[in-house]
């Protein structure tokens, strides 16, 4: 039971050339379009001539009662604990058992040293946690490349194994807007940067051009790779998530460094309730406590203006925000409106709305493919405002024919105790 990543690794790593398992398919949720399709014989292996065919999860049931399965795999992240269960309440009626796999079987062990950035949840500030580590490694004197949870929504042929390192491979790989939120800011900052399917693979070509790998994490799931040095972003605007949704409260209980991110927006209480958390499940962790500033290019055209904001679709959808830092900028910037865009969305973005029911006045820039980004852009245009607060990594300015006038909201970390990210990284890895 996967989403297109942890599902496919787990397979790879532990399945693949193992001849007492056969596995007959994979489930699919949470991506849209990724069901229906097959995992490659190319990828499969040699047990699998004809690949293994992809299925939407509706159809666990049949699929358990119809090839009288005996296990069913639970393989990807960042929902409740609750959810979770439920999930293993229909395998078990169906006669199957239920399984969660761990570290021990699923980590690959690297020849270099391993920094491994993950999180609570969606949206906890991973990203930026990932590059200032990075920018903290390099400063110290080491070659850093990134190795990013994957997100291969396309041809898994030929996504196997992605470098970039420049915008170039980005249009070579026809990158969504969900993976270029997440691989070009590291190209910015001058990090090459490995994804796709086969982890095994990726990981061996890293370390030939690496000093140092950092792990960048997706969703709240747990690493691929063995680290070295395991830190772990929590947010204290959903303070308790930390330890009610998996895997992320394996990720808090396995951290070395625990990262209190958006201290600066968060309500106090709440950063306590955080804290305590973190010292019941993991008392040995040292604790970061970190801002968000919020940056604008153009905060003159805001003030007064009815506004549309654009935040980071993920973070809104299964990591279930409701806003996000351009929801934040408009308001502090005195946004006279925050304009709905519900009524004029149109196609996926209108489905999507009705799915995540929490979701209010604000837009994910979701973009799992051209369609989609072709109808963020139409319900973008479509929707009355002034002017557009893009919240989101990248600059969609760039991606997308807006009709009218936007802005970015951006944000980096801002380490604002002690010891902070560069003492601990410089202590445990110093120069060569």
């Amino acid at each position: 039971m996967g989403a297109a990543g942890r599902d496919f690794h787990n397979f790879n790593v532990y399945f693949r050339n193992n001849d007492e398992y056969k596995v007959v398919a994979f489930t699919a949720t949470q991506i849209p379009g990724i069901e229906k399709r097959e995992y490659p014989p190319e990828l499969a292996g040699p047990n699998y001539p004809k690949g293994i065919p992809i299925y939407p999860e509706e159809k666990l049931p049949e699929l358990i009662r119809k090839h009288q399965v005996d296990q069913v795999i639970f393989a990807y992240s960042d929902v409740s604990h609750e959810y979770v269960m439920h999930k293993a309440s229909i395998v078990l009626a169906n006669g199957a058992d239920f399984r969660l796999m761990g570290p021990s079987t699923t980590m690959l062990k690297a020849k270099v040293p391993v920094v491994s950035i993950c999180a609570v949840r969606t949206g906890s500030g991973k990203s930026q946690t990932s590059r200032r580590v990075c920018g903290v490694l390099r400063e110290i004197g080491f070659k850093v490349v990134v190795v990013r949870h994957p997100m291969p929504y396309g041809d898994l042929r030929e996504q196997a194994c992605q470098r970039f390192a420049s915008y170039e491979d980005l249009d070579k790989y026809e990158c969504t807007i969900e993976e270029r939120e997440e691989y070009e800011p590291h190209i910015n900052d001058g990090c090459v940067v490995y994804a796709g399917v086969d982890y095994e693979r990726i990981l061996r070509e890293a370390e030939k051009e690496a000093d140092i790998i950092v792990w960048d994490g997706g969703n709240n799931d747990l690493p691929f790779l063995s680290s070295n040095l395991h830190i772990v972003v929590v947010d204290p605007h959903r303070a308790g998530h930390e330890l009610t949704y998996h895997p992320g409260e394996t990720n808090l209980r396995m951290a070395d460094i625990v990262v209190i991110n958006k201290v600066d927006t968060a309500d106090p209480m709440n950063i306590e309730t955080v804290r305590k958390n973190i010292k019941k499940v993991n008392p040995k962790a040292t604790i970061v406590e970190a801002a968000s500033p919020i940056t604008v290019d153009n905060p003159k055209l805001v003030k007064g203006k009815r506004v549309l904001v654009v935040e980071d679709g993920p973070t809104l959808t299964h990591g279930n925000m409701a806003y996000g830092a351009g929801t934040i900028a408009a308001k502090r910037l005195g946004a006279s409106e925050i304009v709905d865009p519900r009524p004029y969305a149109v196609g996926s973005i209108k489905n999507a709305f009705k799915e995540y029911a929490h979701l209010g006045a604000v837009l994910p820039a979701m973009g799992y493919g051209k369609e989609q980004m072709g109808e963020l852009e139409e319900t973008i245009n479509a929707t009355p405002r002034d002017v557009v607060v893009i919240g989101t990594p990248i600059d969609l300015r760039q991606l997308l024919r807006l009709n009218k006038p936007a802005i970015r909201a951006k944000y980096e970390l801002q380490e604002i105790s002690k010891p902070n990210l560069k003492d601990i990284l410089r202590q445990r890895f110093p120069k060569k």
